[in-house]
């Protein structure tokens, strides 16, 4: 019944966010680099923050810096949401964030100051490779699903988070996919929605590798890293700035160029990271090496499908020049 309850307001402040954002016209509007076609809202992905918020007050506050961090960033990222904020102003305050978040896994003074920096780095990459990840409807929300169940089942046996936490979570991703996962969307996440979860599945990330000193999990966010990482290297081949807008990851070329039905991509990236992560669960093998040849896999894949779909992206850019 509690469940029931929260869901219900988590439903209703998505709702009224809705009615702000048609209010003060918070809209994203599409242009020759979007993969979509109509004027939607933004910044629908505000739900996983009222969802934090909403955990915090239920649990008494159980993870104040983690809540403290995850409030800033997305505060910020909301902002920029609304009018853009210069590219170092978001980078200051996201290592600020993920400095919070470091000292809620309560690793400071326990571990060597190189681990602790290569965390903070590594984190902010993640943080940002999350964000770049977005752009079609059902993405971020189908895929931050594929993370959380594996995540939801190992803390039934290994107790590395409170468990409601990651209920209330998952109770704010599926809102939010109720009203993105479709055909025609009523909401997009925005840059508050995608770093406000990404922050929050590292934070839960950093919880069970920290506990159980086991690194391989890191492979959970395994699809999505690969496409990030090597759409960066792509681009810097190609000499383009990193900061713009564009639409080179291979699910944007699935819904762009192939004309895939976004939902159908969606579904494929968050089905494909749930079997990896269930591989790694329960396969008997070396969780290391699973890791290395998943990740080897994912890249012979994603530049076999690059080389072969790339020109079609290509002629797309011709056509709009």
């Amino acid at each position: 019944m509690e469940y029931l309850l929260i869901l219900g307001v988590l439903v209703a402040l998505e709702l009224v966010y809705f009615k702000i954002a048609d209010k003060f016209n918070i809209i994203d509007k599409p242009n020759e680099r979007s993969s979509h076609t109509g004027i939607t809202r933004r910044g629908g992905g505000v739900i996983f923050l009222f969802g934090i918020w909403t955990y915090e007050i239920l649990s008494g506050f159980s993870y104040p810096w983690f809540a403290l961090g995850t409030t800033l960033i997305g505060i910020v990222s909301f902002i920029d949401d609304v009018k853009s904020l210069p590219e170092k102003l978001r980078l200051v305050f996201q290592f600020i964030a993920m400095m919070l978040m470091i000292c809620q896994l309560g690793i400071l003074g326990t571990l060597p100051w190189w681990v602790i920096l290569v965390t903070l780095i590594v984190s902010v990459g993640i943080l940002n490779a999350y964000n770049f990840m977005d752009g079609i409807n059902g993405i971020t929300g189908g895929y931050s699903l594929a993370v959380l169940l594996p995540l939801i089942y190992l803390n039934d046996k290994l107790r590395f988070v409170d468990m409601q936490l990651l209920y209330v979570v998952l109770l704010s991703v599926l809102v939010f996919c109720f009203f993105n996962f479709r055909t025609r969307a009523k909401c997009f996440a925005g840059d508050v929605g995608s770093i406000t979860i990404a922050l929050t599945l590292i934070f839960i990330l950093g919880k069970l590798m920290f506990t159980t000193r086991d690194f391989s999990y890191i492979i959970f966010l395994g699809v999505y890293g690969v496409d990030a990482v090597l759409t960066i290297v792509h681009r810097i081949m190609l000499h383009e700035n990193l900061g713009k807008a564009h639409r080179k990851h291979a699910y944007q070329l699935m819904a762009n160029e192939l004309h895939k039905p976004h939902i159908v991509v969606s579904a494929f990236y968050m089905l494909l990271q749930l079997a990896i992560s269930a591989g790694l669960i329960f396969l008997d093998i070396n969780q290391y090496l699973y890791a290395a040849l998943v990740v080897l896999l994912l890249c012979v894949a994603y530049v076999a499908f690059i080389r072969r779909n790339y020109h079609l992206h290509e002629a797309y850019l011709k056509s709009k020049a």
